[in-house]
């Protein structure tokens, strides 16, 4: 009897309570599968991060990196912006990592654009694969440029193969809470401390203003009470 070794390790890794191994491992499945399905498998590994990269929901960087134990061992990075992940849909995530894939399929088998440059070679492939590229994140936009996102193409080659991807390894991501990019959850305490309500004590005539204000009416010239 043979069974594929791989995948039950993988499934064991993100059955942990491991938020480290839970996130890489999905995005190395990803990445993997995407790899086979829409590359034929030609892409080499790479080093997948997060990182926060203002503007941008991911980058590629060819030959970022080398092993310190080996120096001659060169790897490119394909990396994923955390601040996005909570408000953008798993299949949307997936389709940026497929976007940077197509940079580094250019970088190892194509013609080198400038330096962040999306150029016609690259835009073919996006085709290629089921993403259709534009500067303007809507159809019909500048398929070539300095900046340009992309849109997914209904029933193409990407949305087929994500949504197997899916139904087989859902996405594990953890989301950026920070400051900045968190939606901040207003408590009941907030509530109160930001809006007190004040009553003239003659005419009956109501206010409303931060505590420990001192309010006076207008019309009776007494003190409001909270």
């Amino acid at each position: 009897m043979s069974y594929d070794t791989k995948q039950r390790k993988a499934s064991e890794y993100a059955s942990m309570n491991n938020p480290t191994t839970q996130t890489y491992t999905s995005l190395t499945i990803a990445y993997d599968f995407l790899n086979r399905e829409l590359f034929g498998g030609t892409l080499p590994p790479c080093l997948l991060t997060m990182q926060r990269h203002k503007g941008a929901y991911g980058y590629f960087s060819g030959d970022r990196f080398a092993n310190t134990a080996n120096p001659k061992e060169i790897t490119d990075e394909i990396a994923l912006n955390p601040a996005h992940f909570a408000t953008r849909k798993a299949t949307e995530v997936l389709s940026t990592l497929a976007h940077e894939m197509c940079h580094l399929w250019q970088h190892h088998f194509g013609k080198h654009p400038r330096a962040g440059y999306h150029d016609r070679q690259w835009a073919a492939k996006m085709h290629e694969i089921g993403l259709l590229p534009t500067d303007t994140g809507e159809l019909g936009g500048k398929e070539t440029g300095q900046k340009v996102t992309h849109v997914i193409e209904e029933h193409g080659r990407f949305a087929c193969a994500v949504a197997k991807l899916l139904e087989e390894h859902p996405a594990i991501l953890y989301s950026d809470r920070s400051e900045n990019n968190a939606p901040r959850v207003k408590r009941a305490a907030d509530k109160v401390a930001s809006k007190t309500k004040y009553t003239c004590p003659r005419c009956r005539l109501h206010a409303w203003a931060k505590p420990h204000v001192l309010l006076v009416c207008g019309a009776c010239q007494k003190p409001m009470r909270a």
